[in-house]
Protein backbone atom coordinates (compact mmCIF):
# COMPACT_ATOMS: atom_id res chain seq x y z
CA UNK A 1 0.00 0.00 0.00
CA UNK A 2 3.03 2.21 1.03
CA UNK A 3 4.77 1.66 -2.54
CA UNK A 4 1.79 2.68 -4.35
CA UNK A 5 1.16 6.01 -2.55
CA UNK A 6 4.88 6.75 -3.14
CA UNK A 7 4.59 5.78 -7.11
CA UNK A 8 1.36 7.91 -6.78
CA UNK A 9 3.24 11.44 -5.80
CA UNK A 10 6.23 10.26 -7.60
CA UNK A 11 4.14 10.24 -10.88
CA UNK A 12 2.15 13.33 -9.90
CA UNK A 13 5.40 15.19 -9.17
CA UNK A 14 7.00 14.55 -12.92
CA UNK A 15 3.37 15.81 -14.39
CA UNK A 16 3.77 18.77 -12.62
CA UNK A 17 7.61 19.20 -13.89
CA UNK A 18 6.35 18.88 -17.21
CA UNK A 19 3.93 21.49 -16.84
CA UNK A 20 6.01 24.28 -18.16
CA UNK A 21 7.44 22.57 -20.63
CA UNK A 22 4.23 21.63 -21.88
CA UNK A 23 2.73 25.29 -21.68
CA UNK A 24 5.65 26.34 -24.25
CA UNK A 25 5.42 23.52 -26.19
CA UNK A 26 1.44 24.46 -26.21
CA UNK A 27 2.30 27.91 -27.45
CA UNK A 28 5.04 26.81 -30.18
CA UNK A 29 8.25 27.26 -28.07
CA UNK A 30 7.01 31.32 -27.84
CA UNK A 31 8.17 32.88 -24.55
CA UNK A 32 8.13 36.52 -25.23
CA UNK A 33 6.11 38.35 -23.12
CA UNK A 34 3.07 39.90 -24.76
CA UNK A 35 3.15 43.12 -24.85
CA UNK A 36 -0.03 43.87 -26.51
CA UNK A 37 -1.78 41.97 -23.60
CA UNK A 38 -3.37 44.26 -20.67
CA UNK A 39 -1.72 43.33 -17.29
CA UNK A 40 -3.63 40.74 -15.82
CA UNK A 41 -5.30 42.31 -12.80
CA UNK A 42 -4.28 42.37 -9.43
CA UNK A 43 -6.96 40.77 -7.42
CA UNK A 44 -7.85 42.17 -4.38
CA UNK A 45 -7.10 40.07 -0.91
CA UNK A 46 -8.50 40.64 2.75
CA UNK A 47 -11.22 42.58 2.28
CA UNK A 48 -13.65 43.19 4.95
CA UNK A 49 -17.44 43.60 4.14
CA UNK A 50 -19.57 45.23 7.01
CA UNK A 51 -22.72 43.25 7.65
CA UNK A 52 -25.88 45.08 9.01
CA UNK A 53 -26.39 46.58 12.16
CA UNK A 54 -29.85 44.62 12.22
CA UNK A 55 -29.99 41.34 10.39
CA UNK A 56 -32.24 40.07 8.34
CA UNK A 57 -34.86 37.35 9.83
CA UNK A 58 -34.16 34.81 7.69
CA UNK A 59 -30.25 34.91 8.58
CA UNK A 60 -29.52 31.93 11.47
CA UNK A 61 -26.34 30.92 12.87
CA UNK A 62 -25.10 27.58 12.70
CA UNK A 63 -22.40 25.89 15.30
CA UNK A 64 -20.24 23.10 14.25
CA UNK A 65 -18.28 21.73 16.93
CA UNK A 66 -16.03 19.78 14.49
CA UNK A 67 -15.57 16.53 16.40
CA UNK A 68 -12.43 15.77 14.44
CA UNK A 69 -10.70 18.81 15.54
CA UNK A 70 -12.32 20.84 17.68
CA UNK A 71 -9.52 22.81 18.33
CA UNK A 72 -11.01 24.46 14.99
CA UNK A 73 -14.87 24.70 15.38
CA UNK A 74 -16.54 27.57 13.84
CA UNK A 75 -20.28 28.92 14.10
CA UNK A 76 -21.45 30.09 10.68
CA UNK A 77 -23.93 32.66 9.52
CA UNK A 78 -26.45 31.55 6.97
CA UNK A 79 -29.23 33.16 5.38
CA UNK A 80 -31.59 30.82 4.69
CA UNK A 81 -33.78 32.73 2.27
CA UNK A 82 -30.87 32.61 -0.85
CA UNK A 83 -30.65 29.65 -3.19
CA UNK A 84 -27.52 29.19 -4.25
CA UNK A 85 -24.03 28.74 -1.48
CA UNK A 86 -22.32 31.70 -2.14
CA UNK A 87 -25.28 34.15 -0.96
CA UNK A 88 -26.44 31.89 1.77
CA UNK A 89 -23.00 31.76 3.77
CA UNK A 90 -22.08 35.30 5.21
CA UNK A 91 -19.52 34.45 6.50
CA UNK A 92 -18.33 32.92 10.12
CA UNK A 93 -16.36 32.67 13.14
CA UNK A 94 -13.60 30.38 15.14
CA UNK A 95 -14.56 28.68 18.44
CA UNK A 96 -11.79 25.80 19.80
CA UNK A 97 -12.52 23.70 22.11
CA UNK A 98 -16.54 23.04 22.42
CA UNK A 99 -17.59 26.59 23.29
CA UNK A 100 -20.91 28.04 23.81
CA UNK A 101 -21.84 31.27 22.32
CA UNK A 102 -24.78 34.04 23.04
CA UNK A 103 -25.58 37.01 20.69
CA UNK A 104 -25.98 40.07 22.25
CA UNK A 105 -29.06 43.05 21.01
CA UNK A 106 -28.01 46.05 22.40
CA UNK A 107 -23.91 45.75 22.57
CA UNK A 108 -23.83 44.54 18.70
CA UNK A 109 -22.04 41.69 19.70
CA UNK A 110 -21.39 37.60 20.04
CA UNK A 111 -19.90 36.46 23.62
CA UNK A 112 -18.15 32.90 23.23
CA UNK A 113 -16.67 30.92 25.40
CA UNK A 114 -13.00 29.35 23.90
CA UNK A 115 -10.81 27.06 25.72
CA UNK A 116 -6.25 26.99 24.16
CA UNK A 117 -3.89 25.32 25.26
CA UNK A 118 -0.01 26.26 24.91
CA UNK A 119 1.15 23.47 22.69
CA UNK A 120 -1.91 23.12 20.87
CA UNK A 121 -3.74 19.92 22.42
CA UNK A 122 -1.87 19.86 25.29
CA UNK A 123 0.05 22.38 27.84
CA UNK A 124 -1.04 25.04 30.00
CA UNK A 125 -4.88 25.55 29.73
CA UNK A 126 -6.08 28.90 29.58
CA UNK A 127 -9.98 29.35 29.18
CA UNK A 128 -11.52 32.73 27.78
CA UNK A 129 -14.60 34.72 26.63
CA UNK A 130 -13.94 35.72 23.53
CA UNK A 131 -16.09 39.05 22.08
CA UNK A 132 -16.55 39.44 18.57
CA UNK A 133 -18.17 42.12 16.65
CA UNK A 134 -21.68 41.30 14.99
CA UNK A 135 -20.63 43.71 11.90
CA UNK A 136 -17.70 42.81 11.23
CA UNK A 137 -17.33 39.07 12.73
CA UNK A 138 -13.80 39.81 13.88
CA UNK A 139 -12.37 39.55 17.50
CA UNK A 140 -12.66 42.92 19.07
CA UNK A 141 -11.77 41.48 22.86
CA UNK A 142 -11.63 39.02 25.06
CA UNK A 143 -11.78 38.34 28.50
CA UNK A 144 -9.28 35.46 30.27
CA UNK A 145 -10.02 33.38 32.96
CA UNK A 146 -8.84 32.93 36.53
CA UNK A 147 -9.86 29.68 36.83
CA UNK A 148 -9.95 26.68 34.12
CA UNK A 149 -13.36 25.73 34.73
CA UNK A 150 -15.66 26.42 31.97
CA UNK A 151 -18.19 23.99 31.10
CA UNK A 152 -16.94 21.57 28.41
CA UNK A 153 -19.24 19.50 26.55
CA UNK A 154 -22.03 19.36 23.91
CA UNK A 155 -22.55 22.92 23.14
CA UNK A 156 -25.98 24.50 25.37
CA UNK A 157 -28.01 27.39 24.78
CA UNK A 158 -27.98 27.68 28.13
CA UNK A 159 -24.48 27.52 29.58
CA UNK A 160 -24.01 31.51 28.41
CA UNK A 161 -26.39 33.92 29.25
CA UNK A 162 -26.92 37.57 29.03
CA UNK A 163 -28.87 38.91 32.11
CA UNK A 164 -30.44 42.82 33.18
CA UNK A 165 -30.18 44.12 30.19
CA UNK A 166 -27.11 42.80 28.46
CA UNK A 167 -24.96 44.06 31.40
CA UNK A 168 -23.80 41.33 32.95
CA UNK A 169 -23.04 37.90 31.10
CA UNK A 170 -23.18 34.60 32.57
CA UNK A 171 -20.97 31.52 32.36
CA UNK A 172 -21.72 28.33 33.32
CA UNK A 173 -18.50 26.08 34.64
CA UNK A 174 -18.42 22.14 35.78
CA UNK A 175 -15.25 20.90 37.04
CA UNK A 176 -16.72 18.54 38.51
CA UNK A 177 -18.26 21.25 40.67
CA UNK A 178 -20.59 23.39 39.18
CA UNK A 179 -20.54 27.63 39.16
CA UNK A 180 -21.50 30.60 37.28
CA UNK A 181 -19.51 33.00 36.75
CA UNK A 182 -20.29 36.70 36.07
CA UNK A 183 -18.95 39.44 34.35
CA UNK A 184 -19.52 42.50 33.70
CA UNK A 185 -20.00 43.52 30.06
CA UNK A 186 -18.48 47.13 29.87
CA UNK A 187 -15.87 46.90 32.12
CA UNK A 188 -15.28 43.48 30.47
CA UNK A 189 -14.11 41.96 34.34
CA UNK A 190 -14.88 39.12 36.16
CA UNK A 191 -17.05 40.11 38.85
CA UNK A 192 -17.50 36.92 41.21
CA UNK A 193 -17.88 33.05 40.92
CA UNK A 194 -21.53 31.95 42.17
CA UNK A 195 -21.70 28.23 43.49
CA UNK A 196 -24.99 25.92 42.49
CA UNK A 197 -23.85 22.64 43.84
CA UNK A 198 -25.85 19.85 42.33
CA UNK A 199 -27.30 21.92 39.55
CA UNK A 200 -26.34 23.24 36.18
CA UNK A 201 -26.81 25.53 33.33
CA UNK A 202 -28.59 29.38 33.58
CA UNK A 203 -32.08 30.47 32.60
CA UNK A 204 -32.96 34.35 32.84
CA UNK A 205 -35.25 34.88 35.90
CA UNK A 206 -36.42 38.20 37.08
CA UNK A 207 -35.00 41.85 37.21
CA UNK A 208 -30.88 40.11 37.40
CA UNK A 209 -30.75 36.78 38.37
CA UNK A 210 -30.68 33.43 37.08
CA UNK A 211 -32.20 29.47 37.83
CA UNK A 212 -30.38 26.24 37.16
CA UNK A 213 -32.00 22.82 37.39
CA UNK A 214 -30.68 20.77 40.11
CA UNK A 215 -30.18 17.26 40.35
CA UNK A 216 -33.14 16.54 43.05
CA UNK A 217 -35.43 18.02 40.73
CA UNK A 218 -35.93 21.30 41.91
CA UNK A 219 -34.60 24.50 40.48
CA UNK A 220 -32.19 26.75 42.48
CA UNK A 221 -32.51 30.85 41.36
CA UNK A 222 -30.31 33.28 42.33
CA UNK A 223 -30.75 36.81 42.45
CA UNK A 224 -28.07 39.54 42.13
CA UNK A 225 -26.62 43.42 42.75
CA UNK A 226 -25.24 45.02 39.95
CA UNK A 227 -21.78 44.19 40.72
CA UNK A 228 -22.80 40.36 40.94
CA UNK A 229 -22.94 39.88 44.22
CA UNK A 230 -25.71 37.23 45.44
CA UNK A 231 -29.01 39.17 46.92
CA UNK A 232 -30.57 35.54 47.74
CA UNK A 233 -30.56 32.38 46.43
CA UNK A 234 -33.71 30.14 46.49
CA UNK A 235 -34.82 26.44 45.85
CA UNK A 236 -38.10 25.45 44.65
CA UNK A 237 -39.89 21.92 45.63
CA UNK A 238 -38.72 19.29 43.29
CA UNK A 239 -41.07 18.77 40.63
CA UNK A 240 -39.50 15.78 38.83
CA UNK A 241 -37.69 12.84 39.61
CA UNK A 242 -34.40 12.14 37.91
CA UNK A 243 -34.57 8.30 38.30
CA UNK A 244 -38.75 7.93 36.99
CA UNK A 245 -39.67 11.53 35.16
CA UNK A 246 -36.44 12.90 33.94
CA UNK A 247 -36.65 16.26 32.42
CA UNK A 248 -34.40 17.43 29.48
CA UNK A 249 -32.12 20.57 30.29
CA UNK A 250 -33.31 22.05 26.79
CA UNK A 251 -35.83 24.42 27.34
CA UNK A 252 -37.97 27.12 25.43
CA UNK A 253 -38.14 30.74 26.69
CA UNK A 254 -41.52 32.82 26.04
CA UNK A 255 -42.31 35.85 27.39
CA UNK A 256 -40.24 35.20 31.09
CA UNK A 257 -41.54 31.37 31.06
CA UNK A 258 -39.65 28.45 30.73
CA UNK A 259 -41.14 25.41 29.00
CA UNK A 260 -39.35 22.27 30.10
CA UNK A 261 -40.00 18.89 28.35
CA UNK A 262 -39.84 15.74 30.42
CA UNK A 263 -38.41 12.26 28.21
CA UNK A 264 -42.04 11.13 27.79
CA UNK A 265 -43.52 14.27 26.14
CA UNK A 266 -44.93 16.51 29.95
CA UNK A 267 -44.17 19.69 29.32
CA UNK A 268 -43.77 21.38 32.76
CA UNK A 269 -44.38 25.46 32.36
CA UNK A 270 -41.93 27.84 35.07
CA UNK A 271 -42.66 31.45 35.72
CA UNK A 272 -39.12 33.16 35.88
CA UNK A 273 -40.24 36.75 35.72
CA UNK A 274 -40.02 36.84 39.86
CA UNK A 275 -37.16 36.44 41.93
CA UNK A 276 -38.02 32.45 42.47
CA UNK A 277 -38.55 30.91 39.75
CA UNK A 278 -42.24 28.90 40.02
CA UNK A 279 -43.43 25.52 38.51
CA UNK A 280 -47.03 26.85 37.89
CA UNK A 281 -48.54 23.78 35.67
CA UNK A 282 -47.92 20.66 33.24
CA UNK A 283 -49.55 19.02 30.45
CA UNK A 284 -49.06 16.59 27.88
CA UNK A 285 -47.59 16.91 24.58
CA UNK A 286 -48.88 13.62 23.17
CA UNK A 287 -52.39 12.18 23.14
CA UNK A 288 -53.74 8.62 24.60
CA UNK A 289 -52.98 7.21 20.84
CA UNK A 290 -49.84 8.75 20.61
CA UNK A 291 -48.58 7.62 23.84
CA UNK A 292 -49.79 3.84 23.07
CA UNK A 293 -47.25 4.83 19.80
CA UNK A 294 -44.56 5.29 22.41
CA UNK A 295 -44.32 9.19 20.31
CA UNK A 296 -41.43 10.96 22.63
CA UNK A 297 -39.23 14.43 21.81
CA UNK A 298 -35.71 13.97 21.46
CA UNK A 299 -32.48 15.33 19.69
CA UNK A 300 -29.66 17.41 20.47
CA UNK A 301 -30.91 20.77 20.68
CA UNK A 302 -34.85 19.77 19.80
CA UNK A 303 -36.74 22.91 20.68
CA UNK A 304 -36.92 26.20 20.14
CA UNK A 305 -39.65 29.29 20.44
CA UNK A 306 -41.08 31.91 18.06
CA UNK A 307 -41.92 35.46 18.57
CA UNK A 308 -45.64 34.60 18.43
CA UNK A 309 -44.84 32.41 21.19
CA UNK A 310 -45.07 29.06 19.67
CA UNK A 311 -42.85 26.32 20.64
CA UNK A 312 -41.52 23.74 17.93
CA UNK A 313 -40.04 20.39 19.07
CA UNK A 314 -38.46 17.01 17.33
CA UNK A 315 -40.39 14.01 18.12
CA UNK A 316 -39.86 10.36 17.16
CA UNK A 317 -42.17 7.24 17.42
CA UNK A 318 -41.51 4.39 19.14
CA UNK A 319 -39.41 6.01 22.26
CA UNK A 320 -37.65 4.17 24.31
CA UNK A 321 -34.87 4.62 27.43
CA UNK A 322 -31.92 6.29 25.57
CA UNK A 323 -33.84 7.67 22.81
CA UNK A 324 -34.09 10.83 24.02
CA UNK A 325 -30.70 12.22 22.35
CA UNK A 326 -31.74 10.30 18.53
CA UNK A 327 -33.49 12.97 16.91
CA UNK A 328 -36.64 12.57 14.98
CA UNK A 329 -39.06 12.18 11.89
CA UNK A 330 -41.48 14.85 12.71
CA UNK A 331 -41.88 18.49 14.27
CA UNK A 332 -44.65 19.10 16.47
CA UNK A 333 -45.61 23.08 16.85
CA UNK A 334 -47.87 24.03 20.52
CA UNK A 335 -49.18 27.27 21.64
CA UNK A 336 -47.37 28.38 24.61
CA UNK A 337 -50.44 29.80 26.43
CA UNK A 338 -52.58 26.78 25.90
CA UNK A 339 -50.73 24.05 25.50
CA UNK A 340 -52.77 23.15 22.39
CA UNK A 341 -50.85 21.39 19.28
CA UNK A 342 -51.36 23.86 16.64
CA UNK A 343 -49.54 22.29 14.35
CA UNK A 344 -47.36 18.71 13.03
CA UNK A 345 -45.71 17.71 10.08
CA UNK A 346 -43.00 15.19 8.58
CA UNK A 347 -39.22 16.51 7.54
CA UNK A 348 -38.02 15.15 4.45
CA UNK A 349 -34.71 13.44 6.45
CA UNK A 350 -33.63 12.53 10.14
CA UNK A 351 -33.74 15.39 12.58
CA UNK A 352 -31.06 15.93 15.46
CA UNK A 353 -31.47 19.83 15.70
CA UNK A 354 -33.54 22.89 15.03
CA UNK A 355 -33.78 26.54 15.11
CA UNK A 356 -36.45 28.76 14.52
CA UNK A 357 -36.02 32.76 13.07
CA UNK A 358 -37.58 35.78 13.97
CA UNK A 359 -40.72 37.79 12.28
CA UNK A 360 -44.35 37.25 12.14
CA UNK A 361 -43.24 34.35 9.30
CA UNK A 362 -40.80 32.12 10.94
CA UNK A 363 -38.28 30.21 9.10
CA UNK A 364 -37.67 26.23 10.72
CA UNK A 365 -34.21 25.55 10.15
CA UNK A 366 -33.08 22.00 10.72
CA UNK A 367 -30.00 19.80 11.10
CA UNK A 368 -30.56 16.47 9.27
CA UNK A 369 -28.41 12.84 9.53
CA UNK A 370 -26.11 13.85 6.65
CA UNK A 371 -25.30 17.17 8.78
CA UNK A 372 -27.20 19.33 5.92
CA UNK A 373 -29.37 22.71 6.87
CA UNK A 374 -33.25 21.79 5.89
CA UNK A 375 -35.30 24.64 5.76
CA UNK A 376 -39.46 24.94 6.43
CA UNK A 377 -42.09 27.63 6.89
CA UNK A 378 -41.61 27.16 10.57
CA UNK A 379 -45.94 26.91 10.91
CA UNK A 380 -47.13 25.13 7.53
CA UNK A 381 -43.83 22.60 7.44
CA UNK A 382 -43.58 23.51 3.41
CA UNK A 383 -39.96 22.41 2.63
CA UNK A 384 -38.16 25.03 1.02
CA UNK A 385 -34.79 24.23 0.34
CA UNK A 386 -31.50 22.22 1.59
CA UNK A 387 -28.42 23.94 2.69
CA UNK A 388 -25.27 22.08 2.19
CA UNK A 389 -22.58 23.95 3.82
CA UNK A 390 -19.39 22.02 3.96
CA UNK A 391 -20.44 22.36 7.74
CA UNK A 392 -19.18 18.67 10.02
CA UNK A 393 -21.28 18.23 12.59
CA UNK A 394 -23.75 21.60 12.80
CA UNK A 395 -25.31 20.64 16.10
CA UNK A 396 -26.91 24.39 17.37
CA UNK A 397 -29.15 26.81 14.97
CA UNK A 398 -30.15 30.60 16.86
CA UNK A 399 -32.06 32.63 14.53
CA UNK A 400 -30.80 35.99 13.69
CA UNK A 401 -31.00 39.07 16.49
Amino acid sequence: MMYRIVRYFSHLLVVLLMLPAMSIASNNGNTEVRSDLPPLQIEPTGIVKVLPKKYPETWFWVQDIAFGHMTSGKVALIDAAENTLSKQYKGSIDNSLLGNFVLGKIQNEVYMTETFYSRGVRGERTDVVTIWSKDTLEPIDEVVWSNTNRYMGLPQRNALQLIDNEKLLLVFNLNPATSVTVIDIESRKILNEIAIPGCALIYPTGKRGFSSICSNGSLLSTQLTSDGKITSQKRTIPFFNPDTTPVFEHVALVDGFAYIPSFTGIMHKVNLKGDTASVVGSWSMVSNDELRENWRPGGVVFIDSDEQGNIYVIMHPDGHEGSQQQGGTEIWVFNSKTGKRVSRYPVQSWAISLGVSRGKTPLLMLTNGEMQQEVYDAMSGKYIRTISAGLETPLVIIGSK
